[in-house]
């Protein structure tokens, strides 16, 4: 068992890996290819359609193969992909390579999400979306070097892509393990009687989980995308400090796991889920105050450190809210609803700031927060399973 979970750890590591690569890489890509800096938008968004697809069947895919197999072969898939943007030569290759890249991701996500959730204590759920935030500081670090040492993004690319491949293998070899766990990992391949999207939607309580992972994924891609923009206009940092503080923000999301893996040993995740939405409303409510550079600093990381909590909480609390014969399904919506809130929440800020300013980056992230916490506080009132 002890094996398996390191198994696990290493697999949220690699779900990392790829997820900032884009970024790191499209100044690189982009003047090779000769096509226009707003084109790794397009890129970015076939990607996460192709995210959103696979997390919404990942209760299919969990029913026939099992976890194991699930996170065996989207890990291949990635590797894949990966190698395939390597080997690209041209705008057109990355969008072809970009869909399978996205589908990849998703499945294995809600799968391994909802296989901790069921198997493992509330702890785990925190360290391993810790190690997740390490895979995504870990990609950009080994693109940069690449880039540094003069190999070319495509280099960058082929390392991850190896890493993926040697995962992909311990994965298959270990398949074994994920049946020993015992619940629905046995169950694979019989029949289980499934409620459809429809019914899942109906269910009490769904509606308001979907909401609240929309609207935490919205806020920690919009905090972490517009706040070095915000520091700049509105706090009047240099370039370079304002990435300093932008990167101490997804630092605070990293080591906030880590200690709050921790914490989850005296609080339950309820309680998780509201300290850190109280955490992060703090924080917003300094970015927002006009009290110095330094105050507005600390409100970035405050931010980043109340949204460690929330997100592993919400996962880990799935199979109580909603039993553990629905909880595949209604993590794979989470997990799309999820893709949709960083696809959308984001974007939508930087139209309302066209037309505002910037400065309304913290009254925006405050009414996400309000959102948010109002449909936490109905998953809450649930009579489900393991509640008072």
């Amino acid at each position: 068992m002890s094996l398996l979970l390191a198994i696990i750890y290493a697999a949220f590591i690699s779900l990392g890996l790829p997820d900032a690569l884009l970024g790191a890489a499209w100044p690189s890509i982009h003047t090779e290819l000769s096509v226009p800096v707003s084109y790794g938008g397009i890129i970015s968004m076939i990607i996460s359609m192709g995210t959103i697809i696979s997390s919404l069947k990942s209760d299919d895919l969990t029913r026939k193969l099992g976890t194991g197999k699930v996170t065996a072969v989207s890990v291949a898939i990635t590797a894949a992909a990966l190698w395939g943007f390597s080997v690209s030569r041209t705008f057109g290759m990355l969008c072809v390579i970009a869909l399978p890249y996205g589908l990849g991701a998703g499945a294995v996500d809600a799968a391994l999400n909802n296989y901790v959730a069921l198997h493992y204590k509330a702890r785990h759920m925190s360290w391993l979306h810790c190690f997740w935030g390490i895979g995504a500081s870990l990609g950009p670090y080994i693109m940069g070097a690449c880039l540094t040492g003069g190999f070319g993004w495509n280099s960058g690319y082929r390392v991850i892509s190896i890493l993926q491949i040697a995962l992909t293998a311990v994965l298959f070899i270990t398949l074994s393990m994920w049946k020993s766990m015992g619940g629905e990992e046995e169950k694979e391949g019989t029949e289980i009687q499934a409620l459809g999207l429809r019914g899942l939607i109906k269910m009490p309580g769904a509606k308001a989980a979907l909401a609240a992972f929309f609207c935490y994924c919205g806020l920690e891609q919009t905090a972490g995308l517009w706040a070095a923009s915000y520091m700049v206009l509105e706090r009047g940092v240099t370039a370079r400090e304002a990435a300093r503080w932008a990167s101490l923000f997804y630092l605070g999301i990293t080591v906030g796991r880590l200690i709050c893996g921790f914490v989850t040993m005296k609080l339950d995740d309820k309680s998780m889920v509201r300290l850190g939405q109280t955490v992060a409303a703090g924080g917003i409510l300094l970015l927002a105050l006009p009290m110095g550079q330094n105050l507005a600093g600390i409100g970035l990381v405050m931010v980043g450190m109340g949204c460690a909590p929330i997100y592993p909480a919400l996962l880990h609390e799935t199979p109580v809210n909603f039993g553990a014969e629905n909880s595949q399904a209604i993590m794979g919506m989470q997990m799309a609803c999820a893709y949709v809130g960083t696809m959308v929440m984001p974007p939508l800020l930087g139209m309302i700031s066209g037309w505002t300013g910037i400065w309304i980056y913290p009254c925006y992230l405050l009414v996400i927060v309000a959102v948010m916490t109002i449909m936490a506080e109905r998953l809450n009132r649930l009579p489900g399973k393991g509640r008072e």
